[in-house]
């Protein structure tokens, strides 16, 4: 749970120095004289701190600004920590990171800039399709245009054709493209201000046709966050990180039995009885999931069942036992439900992560078809879905900005 102003001013400090969470990887770290404000993310694949002053001197509230200032240099491929040392020797963050693009104006020069800082998080696949959006859909529009006189109005003019076309996810989806290039030309220094903001509301709501789910990378890193600190049962806050690490159906997780895992070779293999299309399906366990697994062999009450109840070990742990926990955890029904994850995994596992359509189709246990219109096995593209899953957890716990697992 998030923190409050009462909270903070009223802890006192213990035997030991020790934390308490807040939000978007936000803490408080209290010592026997101090309380001091810190963040916890990952650049360049490494986990890394940076602090923000210690309260009252920095209230919840500017923690927080600080906390939004620092996640936004991160989405513009900006390490928080190395700016803040650059403004401290007197330095503005370009000068710590120099590049020879900086001289660009153009919105087209400055979303190349930018796009090749992101190829160092990003698949290869995915700076091909963001290239290509921009190419089609921005530049013919914008692109020659300098960045800092580009009007909101400007933007709302080239995603209006699109969104009228019946395109909304893909206006949405542009808007937050050209929102990014524009917070990295701030930060360099080259525009004053992002000019999709005045857009909120601007453009048609786009909702998933399907279930409720978890559509940007802050908003899957936060849940992350959030189940982690869940105050419920371990059983429950494995189901919830497994559902996100897995994106199997809710009742197919639920139902999850021990001797359906084989741990010497990494796989789960679920007997076509307890599928949707009664076809067999095998998931591939990452390293991630294999030490969520370990520990819950740990805690083990003799069940058959890896999810057990909690009055009733020869029952599984009720849907409604995550939906509780989903609403404790601050979510509505309309915002995150277990189903969902699958729609969660389909967009990022193609659009951040690039992988095949067929191999994502694949692993949610859908049917796919060769071109002779016959189905392929379950074991069909399996060292691709291997390194999938793998991938998945790898950047669902740099998106989170903590260990999924203590």
């Amino acid at each position: 749970m998030p923190l409050s102003d009462t909270r903070v001013r009223t802890l006192k400090p213990k035997d030991k120095p020790y934390k308490l969470s807040d939000e978007k990887g936000l803490y408080l770290y209290v010592t026997a004289k101090s309380k001091l404000w810190r963040m916890a993310y990952r650049f360049g694949g490494k986990q890394k701190t940076i602090a923000f002053g210690s309260y009252p001197e920095v209230s919840l509230s500017g923690a927080r600004e600080k906390r939004d200032e620092a996640r936004k240099l991160l989405a513009d491929g900006f390490d928080p920590s190395e700016q803040k040392k650059a403004e401290k020797s007197g330095k503005s963050g370009v000068d710590a990171a120099p590049n020879e693009g900086l001289s660009a104006t153009t919105f087209k020069q400055i979303a190349t800039e930018w796009l090749e800082k992101q190829k160092a998080i990003i698949t290869p696949a995915t700076a091909v399709r963001l290239e290509s959006r921009l190419e089609r859909l921005v530049y013919p529009d914008i692109g020659k245009m300098d960045i800092s006189k580009i009007r909101p109005a400007d933007v709302l003019a080239l995603l209006m054709p699109i969104e009228a076309s019946g395109r909304k996810e893909t206006a949405h989806r542009l808007s937050s493209i050209i929102s990014r290039i524009s917070r990295y030309a701030v930060a360099t220094l080259r525009a004053e201000s992002d000019p999709t903001v005045p857009l909120r509301g601007a453009l048609m709501p786009y909702k998933d046709r399907h279930r409720a789910a978890l559509l940007t990378p802050d908003d899957l890193g936060e849940f992350l966050r959030r189940a982690k600190n869940y105050r419920g049962s371990l059983t429950v806050v494995a189901a919830l990180m497994l559902q996100a690490l897995w994106f199997v159906r809710p009742g197919e997780l639920r139902k999850a039995e021990w001797k359906e895992f084989d741990f010497e070779n990494g796989s789960w293999n679920i007997p076509k009885e307890k599928m949707k299309m009664r076809e067999p399906h095998m998931v591939p366990l990452s390293t991630h999931a294999l030490d969520i697994l370990k520990g819950l062999r740990k805690m083990s009450v003799n069940s058959i069942y890896v999810f057990p109840g909690t009055n009733n070990a020869d029952k599984t742990i009720s849907e409604n036992t995550v939906l509780a926990a989903l609403r404790i955890m601050g979510y509505k029904k309309e915002e995150v439900t277990g189903h969902g994850f699958r729609a969660t995994a389909r967009t990022f596992l193609d659009e951040n992560l690039g992988f095949r359509p067929e191999v994502i189709e694949m692993q949610l246990a859908h049917t796919v078809k060769d071109h002779l219109g016959r189905a392929y096995n379950r074991t069909h593209y399996l060292e691709e879905r291997k390194k999938m899953m793998q991938q998945w957890s790898d950047w669902l716990t740099q998106l989170a900005g903590v260990p999924l697992v203590d």
